[in-house]
């Protein structure tokens, strides 16, 4: 997940088990990567009718505030038990948790978050912030979700497009890193199962197709194997149903790696839907990686 001048690991929290367990996993990867850790919880009031007529603002804010660093502490002590040495910075603010991640990945190596969030009272990863965040940051997004099956490979959707290109980097690098083997999924159609049981659509099939589609997946993978040459690579291709493809292999990996968006259309695998779908209900952590800015 490498980028010039980028230095840290940026993970929010809530103080739900979720969100521990995306700190564990930030603070693992800043000290594998050499990086520094920020943890950062945004301060909700929306809850308590911040503002209303009945309201005692003062109390209730000095209560979230002093719920926000409680989550903050015990979040750096849990980061210190990875790595006593961590370089960590903990930071509290009031607003959009997943508008503040975006913000700080634009100088971020990496951000994490929970898959979903169910804090205390400062609850600062609602259910749709790791959608948010993956769909809009400017590095590559941890989602911590099921079980880092450990021995279990890299597994990264490979569709041709820009974005996928970027995956296939991150899935390299990261293989390399763990000592583990990459799994590159390519997926012909995004259409789901069962569609090419029907006569009509199955005469859309080309001849010669997975020979096609293996010289394609080939294509894409060219290069990266040179240059990680300890990473073994096993290549699959499917015919369609990308997502359940994509989820049978987060069953037995430590890593899913994917592009937020692909090319769209009736070959693209990578379509939004997708990854998000898998954000929702990989059983492993998943990494979703971000199209180049313009």
């Amino acid at each position: 997940m490498s980028t010039r001048d980028r230095n840290s690991v940026v993970v929010g929290v809530d103080g739900s088990d979720t969100s521990k367990s995306a700190v564990r996993v930030a603070a693992e990867l800043a000290t594998e990567r050499g990086l520094n850790l920020k943890i950062i919880h945004a301060l909700d009031f929306a809850p308590y009718g911040f503002g209303g007529p009945y309201m005692d603002s003062g109390g209730v804010y000095e209560w979230v505030e002093a719920s926000g660093k409680a989550i903050l502490a015990e979040a750096q002590e849990q980061a210190f038990a990875v790595n006593p040495i961590i370089d960590v910075h903990t930071e509290l603010s009031i607003g959009s948790s997943a508008q503040w991640l975006v913000d700080l990945s634009e100088n971020a190596r990496v951000v994490v978050v929970g898959a979903s969030g169910s804090g205390a009272a400062a609850t600062a990863l609602l259910g749709n912030t790791a959608i948010n965040v993956t769909s809009h940051a400017h590095c590559p997004v941890v989602v911590v979700r099921g079980d880092a099956h450990a021995g279990g490979p890299v597994v990264v959707g490979v569709d041709g497009s820009p974005t996928s290109e970027r995956a296939i980097s991150v899935a390299f690098q990261e293989a390399s890193l763990r000592n583990a083997p990459l799994v590159a999924v390519h997926v012909w159609s995004d259409l789901g199962p069962k569609a090419f049981e029907d006569p009509r659509a199955a005469a859309l099939v080309p001849q010669g197709l997975e020979e096609d589609e293996h010289a394609v997946l080939a294509e894409s993978l060219a290069g990266w194997q040179e240059k990680y040459p300890d990473v073994r690579v096993t290549r699959e291709v499917y015919i369609d149903n990308p997502r359940a493809r994509l989820l049978e292999w987060s069953k037995k990996a430590q890593l899913l790696v994917v592009g937020s968006r692909g090319r769209g259309g009736f070959k693209g695998m990578l379509l939004g839907s997708t990854s998000n779908s898998l954000v929702g209900g990989a059983h492993c952590p998943v990494v979703v990686v971000r199209p180049a800015r313009p």
